[in-house]
């Protein structure tokens, strides 16, 4: 017979979210000391000149074509394109809209040549706004201060 005072345990129907969030904690922290590193660029010394700085269009994100010294043309995320395929990949990220921006940042070192050839395939493949990228010269700096 049993205990009339004994009484049956209740079901716990809460689910215990400590070690959820303890791996979320983790996660996070290699996400945040992970992702600086996932940055990736080429090494381009960009002429200094006297000019000012273009207005940002948050709307469409830029395309940015380097030109290093040697007169390779490499795309922002690292990728190297050759010559002959450049104006094809360009029209490839404009897709339908030809007003997305497009910057060329050449070495100060390079040979016009190979930005005037960039210039062209940029222009075959559609692009209506292109823009050059340099360094703002320290007197320029100085004045707007």
């Amino acid at each position: 017979m049993r205990n009339p005072r004994r009484r049956r345990r209740k079901a716990m129907s809460d689910m215990n979210v400590v070690p959820y969030i303890d791996v979320m904690l983790v996660l996070l922290v290699i996400f945040m000391v992970t992702a600086p590193m996932m940055q990736a660029g080429v090494m381009v010394n960009l002429a200094d000149v006297d000019a000012q700085p273009l207005e940002a269009n948050n709307q469409q994100e830029p395309l940015i074509l380097a030109i290093d010294v040697d007169g390779n043309y490499l795309l922002d995320n690292g990728s190297q394109v050759q010559l002959n395929a450049l104006s094809a990949t360009i029209a490839a990220y404009l897709g339908d809209t030809k007003n997305k921006p497009v910057y060329i940042r050449a070495d100060e070192n390079v040979a016009s040549g190979f930005v005037v050839k960039a210039m062209i395939a940029i222009q075959k493949a559609g692009a209506k706004n292109i823009g050059m990228m340099a360094n703002i010269a320290p007197s320029t700096v100085d004045k707007t201060l």
